[in-house]
């Protein structure tokens, strides 16, 4: 107990993948390699693997803020991260429990569908989420087809990764992290004959660019383990930028199997 004493605690509201590769899990491991205490509220229990989805139980409303309820009666929480969230009624929930429990506003990662396939969020669970929580959001992290839906733009290289991010921002976001792994190469994405990928962030209108080496295959996942090693970045009282610094060199590693 004593070594946890001055840690902060990050709370996950997602859903669990009992296959480990993303969702609550991910989320958990990453908490805890950045020397935080991860809690963890289970939004839905859902049926994939890596290859394959193939459905979910999701939680009740009143089953997540019992679980809310029961960690914050124990725990000062320093950050949250927000992944999965199925329905209208659990996005609602969670976002009366950010404000009953008086908790930090979260870094969400918009997930919509699993890389194995599974559609993760309901149509008009979406409708809320724009509408009630993410303009209580610190930041929001959404990839290419997850900002293409919430800014209603394409997204085909870096300028358009800039307008959709303003565009995401005009709904009531603070701040926008649009990661632009899944853009196909670019000319915009060659910097010194190195294939880079990058992410562009609009943290309330001032614009940061973040660039890494691309790395060939995917990291399933990965939406998860930089949303959660931001907030925790955060937890430990790191300025918004260099949290996000510090989890994309923790998802480069995660590729390269140093996680």
């Amino acid at each position: 107990m004593s070594s946890n004493a001055n840690k902060p605690v990050v709370l996950a509201i997602a859903g669990i993948d009992p296959s480990g590769g993303a969702g609550i899990i991910a989320d958990i491991r990453t908490i805890q390699a950045f020397s935080c205490i991860p809690a963890a509220a289970i939004t839905s229990i859902t049926f994939q693997n890596s290859q394959e989805y193939f459905g979910a139980l999701h939680q009740t409303a009143a089953s997540v803020r019992a679980q809310i309820e029961a960690i914050v009666g124990e725990h000062e929480i320093a950050a949250v991260k927000i992944g999965m969230l199925p329905t209208a009624d659990v996005v609602r929930e969670v976002v009366r429990s950010l404000h009953d429990f008086n908790l930090p506003p979260p870094v969400i990662d918009p997930v919509i569908e699993s890389t194995s396939g599974g559609k993760l969020m309901q149509d008009d669970a979406f409708e809320v989420l724009v509408t009630e929580l993410l303009p209580r959001a610190r930041l929001v992290t959404p990839n290419i087809p997850e900002a293409e839906k919430l800014a209603g733009v394409n997204i085909g290289d870096e300028e358009q990764m800039r307008q959709a991010a303003a565009r995401i921002r005009e709904l009531g976001v603070r701040s926008v992290l649009v990661k632009g792994g899944h853009l196909k190469m670019q000319r915009s994405e060659v910097r010194d004959q190195r294939s880079v990928t990058i992410d562009i962030l609009d943290d309330d209108g001032i614009v940061t660019l973040f660039e890494g080496e691309r790395i060939s295959g995917e990291l399933r996942g990965s939406g998860c383990i930089l949303s959660s090693a931001i907030a925790s970045g955060i937890a430990k009282g790191l300025a918004l930028s260099d949290s996000i610094s510090e989890a994309r060199a923790f998802v480069t590693n995660a590729f390269r199997g140093q996680m």
